[in-house]
């Protein structure tokens, strides 16, 4: 008998659905299922749904699990495996101890990123961004996450908040969600989107309706998104002044309306060039809503010992 495959699987537990993945030693997804999260239910039920979904592909699978990396929302700390903030989307997660939890259910190692981190591994190893040695992750879904991909290796920092280009003030003054003021967040999310253009019409409206009536020609809702993309443009100058990295991968709800951000986030960047003269790059994402696991997954693979037909893969 043949000696069954080994894989590693990898989670995006998000606030409305968990996605679970297996994957060969090259992140090749094997299968893939997704569960709804029970995310008012606390942290013990969010990865017992993630479980489910686990054990899903894995009876029906005859591959031979070495290890799972989860990816989460919130800030978290990677190192002990725990959720340290969540938002109030979330009911008992601040605090949960994530990886212990799943070694627990399923006796092999766990690994924990934010799940922008996550989402910037799975581009830089199969995505967008695939070799690059230092990249700006930025997702635009219901808030503006980011993530730092420095000389090759996740940079996110001592205290796991680095690349968080979302929450840095200096984009006006609209309160953000975070409890801040003048947030990338308050301009450029999904919520923000909706929140502007409402202020304009006084019409309640999702990100996903603004960007149809962008397409229809909608002076307002086209405003709102030039807004959006010279934020995100001063952002990525942001990064370029202070660490010199010119190369960003985004990805996120709304970056699927790419084409009514993009033109204003050229304009900028071309108004105002990076000190070095090094030409800034934004690319799409690639992997659309596997990102986060097969980023996640990717984190598992390079912390264990699994050979994958080339150099071994060290630890980040």
């Amino acid at each position: 008998m043949s000696e069954a495959p080994e894989v590693v699987a990898g989670v995006d537990i998000g606030g409305t659905t968990t996605q679970a993945v297996l994957c060969t030693a090259g992140l090749d997804v094997v299968d893939r299922a997704e569960v709804a999260t029970p995310a008012r239910e606390g942290g013990a039920a969010m990865v017992g749904a993630a479980l489910l979904a686990l054990r899903l592909l894995l009876d029906r699978s005859p591959a031979r699990l070495l290890g799972v990396g989860v990816g989460a929302a919130g800030v978290v700390d990677a190192r002990a495996g725990r959720v340290l903030v969540a938002s109030d989307s979330f009911r008992g997660w601040a605090g949960f101890e994530v990886t212990a939890a799943v070694e627990r259910a399923l006796g092999v190692p766990a690994f924990l990123d934010n799940d922008v981190n996550a989402f910037l591994r799975g581009e830089v190893a199969r995505g967008a961004v695939v070799g690059e040695e230092n990249v700006l992750g930025m997702t635009l879904g219901t808030g503006v996450g980011g993530a730092l991909w420095l000389k090759g290796a996740l940079h996110d920092g001592p205290r796991g908040a680095a690349g968080e280009i979302g929450h840095v003030p200096g984009f006006g003054e609209l309160p953000c969600t975070c409890g801040g003021r003048g947030h990338l967040e308050t301009l450029a999310s999904g919520r923000a989107i909706a929140a502007r253009y409402g202020e304009r019409t006084g019409l309640e409206l999702t990100a996903r309706a603004v960007a149809l009536a962008a397409g229809r020609g909608d002076p307002d809702a086209l405003a709102v998104y030039e807004e959006a993309g010279r934020g995100v443009a001063r952002a990525l100058l942001i990064t370029a002044g202070l660490l010199d990295v010119t190369t960003c991968v985004i990805g996120g709800g709304v970056s699927r309306s790419w084409a009514l951000v993009e033109s204003a986030v050229e304009k900028t960047l071309a108004l105002e060039p990076p000190v070095s003269g090094h030409p800034v790059r934004v690319l799409p994402a690639l992997l659309g809503g596997d990102a986060v696991a097969i980023g996640a997954a990717a984190r598992a693979r390079a912390e264990l010992p699994i050979h994958t037909g080339g150099p071994q893969q060290t630890p980040r």
